[in-house]
């Protein structure tokens, strides 16, 4: 049997080399393709095509615009990017539709491999199709794609292809991401109204201050001498507008880079260590106004995802293992750990979620119903669903919330600055007006 040199790409770009026994070229393609590669290089071993293939390789040589090479080149490279969760949401609502409809699974991924906009997820459809063509299962062709589909998704169709439901899975799952979606949107809605009036606010307070503040202290200096005892409130503005006028240079700039430098201190060791990022989920989850949401929102999301996995045929183990890494938020993280490790020794999952302190009796409840009358996944959609309303009822509310309560900060901070500059002109007016 002839032995073929080969290069192949992985799903990451990293380039792979060796020698295969196989009848035909052909033959190796295929079997590097089950296995997840992407063959750029396929020769009779001794012919010297591979060799001259790889020193290109080692020389850091590009493949010809046009060529093969180039080709997989620029597939590698797309696959090493993500996908908009909008765009991969629509995916999987139109590959649900097509598969429903009857179409072949090989035939429902050309159409949409023609179709898709994003370069990234079209160079996907299309490895997963040749996937599925060289004997792959459809979730092993895109489980080669960890950018993209994450273990959720990939164990929802792997359960779906078990049981011969996959149609049923994929509309389940295009559900639970437009939900998923739909929430997010909110959120993201909920918070967008605060961070742009305090944008605002913060602009109109440093023009106030770098331009404002200083021709009314020129005026206060020259009518009332250097030496004039000002009000409290207008000395605190004076020293707060030179500190923003000249925070870039020295002595404030050392201030200026300290504050930057406990700031940044604190937002790395937040994202980066389990202690800051154990009290930053802690804090969004205690925090006065937004912690109601956040907390409704994360059991939206636990219940969801927990009730769609085990509906679609996922082990109930394997089920909380992926929810944990989707939970978003340590604290529940660490809860669906101890409901794991409970599960496991044959325990109920009632009491590790009770002494967590995250979920609210009601959700104890009707998970201690649900567990109790072998509707469990039934009632975790039902959960899911009423928090859904929560989140919606919950972002309505901020928003009727805040618009006060921006307002009264946005007066609060021109109202103290109007003040403390008209509170000297009123003396200077009175020392005008009195007679000498």
């Amino acid at each position: 049997m002839p032995r073929f040199e080969y290069i192949a790409l992985d799903a990451r770009g990293t380039e792979n080399r060796g020698v295969i026994e196989a009848n035909s070229q052909n033959e190796v393609v295929t079997q590097l393709r089950q296995a997840g590669y992407f063959p750029t290089s396929v020769t009779i071993e001794g012919q010297g095509g591979g060799g001259k293939v790889a020193k290109k390789a080692k020389a850091g040589a590009p493949a010809p615009v046009g060529s093969p090479a180039a080709k997989k080149d620029k597939t590698a490279a797309l696959l090493k990017k993500s996908v908009p969760s909008k765009t991969l949401m629509i995916f999987t609502r139109q590959l649900a539709t097509l598969i429903d409809a009857g179409l072949p699974l090989l035939k429902g991924l050309g159409v949409l491999a023609k179709q898709e906009k994003n370069l990234t997820l079209r160079a996907a459809i299309t490895s997963m199709a040749d996937g599925v063509q060289g004997g792959s299962t459809f979730s092993e062709a895109m489980g080669q794609h960890p950018k993209i589909f994450n273990k959720l998704y990939v164990s929802m169709v792997k359960a779906g292809e078990l049981g011969g439901v996959l149609e049923l899975v994929l509309t389940r799952l295009a559900e639970f991401q437009e939900k998923a979606q739909k929430i997010k949107n909110k959120v993201k809605s909920a918070m967008t109204y605060p961070v742009v009036v305090l944008a605002i606010a913060l602009i109109i307070l440093i023009f106030l201050l770098t331009m404002i503040v200083p021709k009314f202290t020129t005026i206060f200096k020259d009518m009332l001498g250097e030496d004039a005892q000002l009000p409290a409130i207008t000395r605190y503005v004076m020293a707060v507008s030179d500190f923003v006028k000249n925070m870039f240079v020295p002595p404030y700039l050392w201030i200026t880079l300290a504050i930057v430098a406990v700031l940044y201190g604190a937002w790395w060791w937040m994202a980066n260590t389990p202690k800051g990022t154990n009290l930053k989920d802690r804090i969004a989850l205690k925090a006065p106004v937004f912690g109601d949401l956040t907390r409704k929102s994360a059991i939206a999301r636990f219940t969801r995802t927990l009730g769609t996995l085990v509906t679609s045929g996922v082990p109930i183990l394997q089920a909380l293992n992926i929810t944990k890494e989707t939970a978003g938020n340590i604290v529940l993280a660490d809860a669906i750990t101890k409901v794991h490790d409970a599960v496991k020794e044959g325990e109920s999952i009632v009491a590790p979620l009770e002494a967590s302190g995250v979920f609210p009796p009601m959700v104890i409840s009707m998970v201690d119903v649900g567990e109790e009358t072998g509707q469990l996944p039934e009632m975790l959609l039902k959960v899911a669903e009423v928090y859904d309303d929560e989140v919606d009822n919950a972002v309505e509310s901020l928003t009727s919330l805040l618009e006060p309560i921006m307002i009264v900060f946005l007066a609060l901070i021109v109202g103290t600055i109007v003040i403390a500059l008209f509170m000297p002109l009123i003396e200077i007016i009175n020392k005008m007006q009195s007679p000498k």
